[in-house]
């Protein structure tokens, strides 16, 4: 039975979540879950996350993984909220250990804090074989917006292409975060792109032009037509040259201090200090 995906929205950061499985009451993997954090009061809520519980339990599914295509800098994570309700193993791909290298620099973490991957429940090495239930999955290692960028092979059908690719009208991902490389993202859009032209491409995110309704569903074939950062002939020097020129014109993501410092922990908080309180770093003159 091919795989079936179920999507959700989150306006807020323009974040697609997708619960992939077989059948009702079969196992299933949510894959960028969303963790709801405004920036202005520091609080956060589960309303987004709550409506992925609400449909799997609605369909009788048993969570296996929560599925992480790298450490977001535009949302937190709820893959630990998601964990305590619904069970399933955290996972991403072995190279976060160098993303958690950089950051924890960076904000400074806590003598305790082991950049070694070792907050997640799994780290997959590149083109890693796991299965879904009875579904066989591929980790497929994408590095370029971060060093750590999974995209997930399902059923030989599609694929959950994380932040690599956009919608083709939208284009590709930015490279200027510590370690993104815009040659290494060029070859591994590449490698996605030379699978078949039918199979599917889930996004991560879309930020449609003005009207157009958000999308998360694009194909291989449709990618390499209509791409307008990286459709067929656009060679990796051009590629290279725009994406460099486009990324320095970008200014950083509103969520990204925040979100960066917990995802690197696998979605969850900092340890509280000693009035019982959690807190979140600003550095200052550092991005």
């Amino acid at each position: 039975m091919p795989a079936l995906i179920q999507s959700f929205l989150d306006e807020a950061s323009s974040t697609y979540t997708y619960v992939v499985y077989e059948t009702d009451a079969s196992p299933c993997a949510i894959v960028d879950s969303v963790l709801n954090y405004d920036p202005a009061s520091g609080r956060t809520d589960t309303a987004q996350a709550d409506k992925v519980i609400a449909f799997v339990r609605e369909r009788g599914l048993q969570v296996q993984w929560l599925l992480e295509t790298h450490a977001h800098a535009d949302h937190l994570s709820a893959a630990p909220y998601l964990r305590r309700q619904l069970g399933g193993k955290i996972a991403i791909g072995q190279s976060i250990s160098k993303v958690q290298d950089v950051f924890k620099n960076l904000f400074n973490l806590e003598p305790e804090f082991r950049a070694d991957g070792s907050q997640f429940d799994h780290l997959f090495a590149p083109d890693e074989i796991f299965h879904i239930g009875n579904l066989e999955a591929q980790a497929l290692h994408v590095p370029g917006h971060t060093p750590a960028d999974m995209a997930y092979l399902i059923d030989d059908q599609m694929i959950l292409v994380g932040d690599t690719l956009f919608m083709p009208d939208v284009g590709t991902a930015r490279c200027d975060f510590p370690g993104g490389d815009a040659r290494q993202l060029y070859a591994s859009m590449r490698t996605l792109l030379a699978f078949p032209g039918e199979t599917r491409l889930y996004v991560c995110h879309d930020y449609p032009p003005e009207g157009r309704a958000a999308k998360c569903l694009t194909t291989v074939a449709e990618q390499r037509a209509g791409n307008i950062h990286v459709h067929d002939g656009v060679d990796e020097a051009a590629f290279v040259q725009m994406r460099t020129q486009r990324d320095a014109g970008l200014g950083m993501p509103t969520l990204l201090l925040p979100a960066i410092q917990v995802n690197v922990r696998a979605g969850n908080m900092p340890p509280p200090e000693d009035n019982g309180v959690t807190y979140l770093k600003i550095p200052l003159n550092q991005l």
